[in-house]
């Protein structure tokens, strides 16, 4: 090996990683585009780069016992005569029957009841499980209408029409075939195993304009009682708020690119969108510049994974978070359990992203009926509504600390942040400053 340094005979290229040799393999020898579950692998900037400024001389903490913070939170207030009631600003992301299994579907419709939080139904129309639920069911409108059906109106707590999500802005939505079984198959109007691939923009309206005529259809249908909330990929911020709120929309959901996906090809997943931490700023300056900000509810979603992430997102200045990966793990994903079944995906538990397989080892998004048969509904709801309540109980530790006596007194004002990227993206000084860049 003399004249030969040998780590250059060990050490990938820092362009073509070993990741990205395997990718380059895999596209070669397959001739398909990777398809993934969950969410961004990549590091991007997120709610771990801000912290909050407890109280001190400048600010008094409340006190936990006696004086207390409050959790309540109500969603749409602009227009509807039904408004949500939460008891906790923490709501149930859309995860379809289809992408999730039947008893996961059921899981998170007895967790969200009995917490008193709301369930968004996801692609796929409404299931007898959300039908029958006493829980607060905001119904998805997607572009692919799929499963969708005018009577089922009369039993959501409030509409959903999703422009975009974050996991695949601008793209439209795939269920493959190995998940269309029998039961999915009717509930989607779909011939049974066949991969249903879902449209990328709604086909009865195309812009602002025409979305103003659709929400006002809706809210015709629905006799003005529910809300109209409008979800929109993290992406051109600003312009997508503002034109939704002008369109008419109640409340507007933002879901950053760490959002999670049941089945997106990989290049949307790792390369559209932003992170949610710097859209958030943007959707909230949007609102006060119409002066709507808090009459028209902001909900964020994407990469929310505990209560602290919960609590920045709201002293940013959202009325709430929605979880969904986070949720799914609560109630077992990439639990350490059946690592045969893991092994067989060529993964491990704790690093599985198979969702869109249809192979799920702990019964969740699958609809394999020995599969599915591993999710204990009961114990699982317990699970969700136990990480629902320390989630809550962390937000209040958070906003007492920082002297707030509800949830929604958290302000930009409490966080500085720790590298100069988060500091510019959510525009809050950089630790130790009073600098902004940017500003």
């Amino acid at each position: 090996m003399s004249g030969i340094d040998a780590r250059h005979l060990v050490s990938a290229s820092a362009m073509f990683s070993l990741e990205v040799q395997q990718a380059i393999h895999r596209a070669a020898e397959t001739g398909t585009v990777a398809i993934q579950g969950l969410g961004v692998s990549r590091p991007v900037p997120h709610f771990d780069e801000l912290v909050f400024l407890g109280a001190g001389l400048v600010r008094r903490p409340v006190e936990a016992c006696g004086e207390g913070c409050k959790t309540n939170v109500t969603l749409g207030t602009r227009h509807a005569q039904r408004p949500i009631q939460l008891a906790r600003p923490i709501t149930l992301a859309g995860m379809s029957y289809g992408a999730v299994g039947y008893n996961a579907k059921q899981t998170l419709c007895l967790a969200a009841a009995r917490s008193g939080t709301s369930l968004t139904t996801g692609e796929g129309g409404i299931t007898d499980l959300e039908r029958q639920s006493n829980g607060a069911i905001i119904y998805q409108l997607t572009p692919g209408r799929s499963g969708l059906h005018p009577d089922d109106l009369c039993h959501a707590a409030a509409l959903e029409i999703v422009v975009s999500q974050g996991a695949r802005p601008g793209g439209g939505g795939l269920l493959p075939a190995a998940k269309v079984n029998e039961r999915v198959s009717q509930q989607r109007r779909l011939p049974p195993n066949t991969a249903m691939y879902s449209a990328a923009r709604h086909p009865d309206w195309l812009d602002a304009d025409e979305l103003s005529l659709k929400i006002r259809e809706l809210r015709e249908l629905t006799d003005w009682q529910i809300p109209i909330l409008v979800k929109l990929g993290a992406t051109r911020v600003a312009e997508d708020v503002t034109l939704a709120v002008k369109a008419g929309a109640d409340v507007i959901v933002l879901d950053g690119m760490q959002a999670g996906t049941g089945s997106s090809p990989s290049v949307f997943v790792e390369h559209v969108g932003i992170p949610t931490v710097a859209a958030i700023r943007q959707a909230v300056e949007a609102l006060q510049a119409l002066g709507l900000h808090r009459e028209v509810q902001l909900v964020v979603s994407g990469g929310i994974r505990n209560g602290a992430d919960a609590a920045k997102a709201l002293a940013l200045g959202a009325d709430a978070v929605s979880i969904g990966t986070a949720a799914l793990m609560a109630i077992g994903c990439n639990r350490p359990i059946y690592n045969f079944d893991y092994h067989k995906l060529g993964t491990e538990a704790g690093a599985c992203h198979h969702c869109h397989t249809g192979r799920c080892p702990v019964g969740i998004t699958t609809h394999d009926v020995q599969l599915e048969a591993r999710l204990d509904v009961e114990a699982e709801a317990e699970h969700l509504q136990n990480f629902l309540q320390v989630m809550t109980l962390e937000i209040q530790a958070l906003a007492e600390a920082c002297g707030k006596r509800h949830v929604l007194h958290l302000e930009p004002e409490d966080l500085v942040a720790l590298s100069v990227e988060a500091a510019a993206m959510a525009k809050v000084p950089l630790a130790g400053t009073h600098w902004i860049p940017g500003v």
